[in-house]
């Protein structure tokens, strides 16, 4: 067989094994905002292949969690010091998907599909280890600055556990930041947990969070100004509306277009008064990167995925101590208080689905 033939051959046996695993989720986006009275507000989008079935939970301090490790082992063992409201996925408790604590810490874990490779476990670093879906209720139950987090990352591993639902390693990381407005991204890379500073403050899927930092170079020229008029060969020429400072920014749902589009309109957005008005400007600037279902679809050839589609977004107030959410289905904006709903569960976790419908308000009767 011709050598270029017997390439070929390997080339798309690669292809369809990769299209045999093809992402159900890679399209989250996160960004954060901060008010004029110091409050910040930090949100993001969750898109999926499938329903998540997620729920609303919180967790108080003295929470036992015990760590997954491949093979149905045991991991590591603690007890959160933080009460916590968040989001879980496919009704897992410990799968934290999105949340914050009561000290005003928030994590988000995002897909990073190709690149994230976990730690192997064995009986030397057995008692550090966590799935990766455990990441964040480690870094909320037991940390209440961003600091804090990166120093007591020698203290765990996060192992390549399989996670039966999804039939994969879930590859993920993760989006760190507290109520200082500091904020890291936190990488599994080879095996080791890489940290890097994100003063921008936005997150989205793979490539590692440095190669988008270096993509943004090539985006400089934007501007939400709107140009000049210019005059060639004595024809003045002038803007045929508002917007053309933006001509050339990227518009698709892939990750690195929207990394530039979420550092574009986080960095352009006007302060607002308080955090709670942040809450609702955020939830405005997510509305660019929704998900409509038939918009997004999976890999030509692969059948094991639906379309992706914006499951939810969330909204956390760093200040206030705030959970807001709305889903496909209901885009009405939830609210949970987290020291409210601390006192209600008296130690205990409480959970609510997320799932709702839409309400359509007759305004009839109001019209004069």
């Amino acid at each position: 067989m011709p050598v270029r033939t017997r390439l070929i051959q390997a080339l798309c046996a690669v292809l369809a094994m990769s299209l045999a695993f093809a992402p159900v989720a890679e399209a989250c986006t996160g960004m954060m905002l901060q008010a004029k009275d110091g409050g910040v507000v930090t949100g993001r989008t969750l898109e999926f292949g499938v329903d998540p079935q997620s729920d609303i939970v919180v967790i108080p301090s003295g929470y036992q969690v015990t760590g997954t490790l491949p093979n149905n082992a045991k991991g590591m063992s603690f007890k959160t010091k933080y009460g916590i409201v968040g989001a879980n996925g496919f009704g897992m408790q410990n799968a934290m998907l999105d949340g914050m604590n009561e000290a005003g810490l928030y994590v988000g874990l995002f897909y990073f599909p190709e690149f994230a490779k976990y730690t192997p476990v064995d009986g030397k670093n057995a008692s550090k280890g966590l799935a990766p879906w455990e990441f964040g209720l480690w870094a909320l139950g037991t940390n209440a600055t961003v600091d804090e987090v990166k120093a007591n990352l020698k203290n765990i591993v996060l192992a390549p556990t399989y996670l039966e639902v999804l039939k994969t390693v879930p590859p993920v990381h993760f989006l760190v930041r507290d109520k200082s407005g500091k904020s890291i991204v936190i990488e599994p890379i080879d095996g080791v947990l890489k940290v890097y500073d994100n003063p921008i403050g936005v997150m989205t899927n793979a490539p590692p969070f440095d190669w988008h930092m270096t993509n943004l170079r090539n985006y400089l020229n934007l501007s939400v100004a709107s140009p000049a008029p210019k005059t060639i060969a004595g024809v003045t020429l002038t803007p045929l509306g508002f917007g053309g400072g933006l001509a050339g920014m990227p518009g698709d749902f892939g990750s690195p277009s929207r990394f530039v589009r979420a550092a574009v309109f986080s960095r352009a957005a006007l302060p607002s008064a308080t955090s709670s008005d942040a809450v609702t400007q955020l939830f405005h600037l997510l509305n660019n990167f929704d998900i409509p279902v038939g918009a997004d679809g999976p890999p030509t050839g692969y059948a094991g995925a639906a379309y992706e589609f914006t499951a939810w977004t969330a909204v956390a107030d760093l200040a206030t101590g705030r959970y807001h959410f709305r889903t496909y289905k209901d885009q009405t904006i939830a609210m949970v208080d987290l020291k409210a709903a601390l006192a209600a569960a008296k130690g205990k976790p409480l959970t609510m689905p997320m799932a709702g419908k839409q309400p359509i308000v007759n305004v009839t009767a109001d019209l004069k």
